[in-house]
């Protein structure tokens, strides 16, 4: 039987021999509390309310029916009704003259657009700037200059686990901050509307709610990571999974508007591709099930300029890993038209890689 004192005396003895725990009281205010207000302050007048109105032509249902033709005709009445129809999303100031981004399913067919600062000025703004694919639009306030702005940071460098801020407008409340984690990253998939990302998203579960489209995803030091776009709900406020827009997409969407485009210029690939999958790895000598196969390629292509040609596996697009069709569509379109990227790929279970110009389709293979 064990002597309970002799135990006593062993653990004194133990905790004797122990280092000596650091001191964990607080000393200072900063240590106190633990605050994400540092960054607001440095972010929030940056982000701002956009508001849309939007003329909708009603038609009467019963005109065109031959009993009550004849009365709109002797009482003169109208065919059509217009009605306004007012919506709202969220931006963000990117230069200090007045350049903001946003949803382009936010200014979808506004007639009119005003943009409210987090200092409660207003400007009313043009749309200079609209990608549908993308879901980005940017807008031109009118008669400004000095403006706060976020910087950009490399979207590219965030992880999995990093701390974000959302900032923007839900529900119409005003402005609003919530904070989480960056919780995945290469997340592919439309949403299922209009002008909708089809491509690439940075997933959070920072709270994102109707009416924040459009605004600010930062990371702790206040630069923009990417642009608040979607969320999956089932009932149309957040349960934690919000979808942005990556901010080197936005930073290229920015250069061209400042450079007069209407829309995005995007390389052209001249590709069918498709992900590989467990059971394509095998068949092409992979060691794991990465990339995008090419299924058919055009005569014309840029990647057959480039020595690639069908079966090759497209595994990176200038140094970033390329997991799926969606992915590649990514890259290229952040890289934008002109010079060349390399893009890596393997033939025959052997990795390789090669120089491919960055031009757009040929006028006959564009989509109106």
């Amino acid at each position: 039987m064990i002597d309970r004192r002799a135990a006593l005396l062993g653990l004194a003895a133990f905790a004797l021999a122990a280092p000596a725990v650091a001191q964990t009281v607080p000393r200072t205010q900063e240590e106190i509390t633990l605050s994400f207000s540092p960054v607001v302050k440095k972010a929030a007048p940056a982000v701002v309310n956009v508001y849309t109105r939007k003329i909708v032509q009603r038609r009467n249902p019963f005109m065109g029916d031959p009993f009550f033709q004849r009365f709109f005709e002797e009482f003169g009445g109208a065919q059509t009704g217009r009605r306004m129809q007012n919506s709202l999303g969220s931006g963000v100031i990117l230069t200090q003259d007045g350049y903001v981004v946003t949803n382009n399913h936010v200014v979808f067919g506004a007639d009119e657009v005003r943009v409210v600062l987090a200092d409660k000025r207003e400007f009313d703004a043009d749309i200079v700037f609209a990608d549908e694919p993308s879901d980005i639009a940017i807008l031109k306030l009118r008669g400004t200059s000095g403006l706060p702005i976020l910087d950009f940071r490399d979207s590219d460098t965030l992880e999995v686990g990093d701390l974000v801020l959302a900032i923007g407008n839900p529900f119409g409340v005003g402005q609003t901050v919530t904070s989480g984690i960056v919780s995945a990253l290469a997340r592919t998939g439309g949403q299922g509307r209009r002008g909708a990302p089809g491509g690439y998203f940075i997933q959070t579960d920072a709270a994102v709610n109707p009416g924040n489209s459009g605004g600010a995803l930062v990371d702790m030091a206040g630069r923009l990571v990417g642009v608040n776009t979607a969320i999956i709900s089932r009932s149309g406020g957040s349960i934690g999974i919000g979808f942005a827009i990556p901010a080197n997409l936005v930073r290229t969407a920015l250069a061209s508007a400042l450079s007069g485009e209407t829309s995005l210029q995007r390389p052209w690939a001249g590709i069918i591709g498709q992900s590989v999958t467990s059971d394509l790895a095998d068949g092409l000598g992979l060691p794991a099930p990465i990339g995008v196969v090419i299924a058919d390629i055009h005569p014309q292509s840029p990647m057959k300029a480039a020595g690639l040609d069908v079966g090759d596996v497209i595994v990176a697009f200038e140094g970033q890993p390329v997991g799926s069709v969606e992915e590649l569509s990514f890259r290229m379109a952040a890289v934008g038209v002109g010079g060349d990227a390399t893009v890596d790929y393997y033939r025959r279970g052997r990795k390789a890689s090669a120089e491919m110009p960055l031009r757009a389709a040929p006028a006959a293979l564009r989509r109106n």
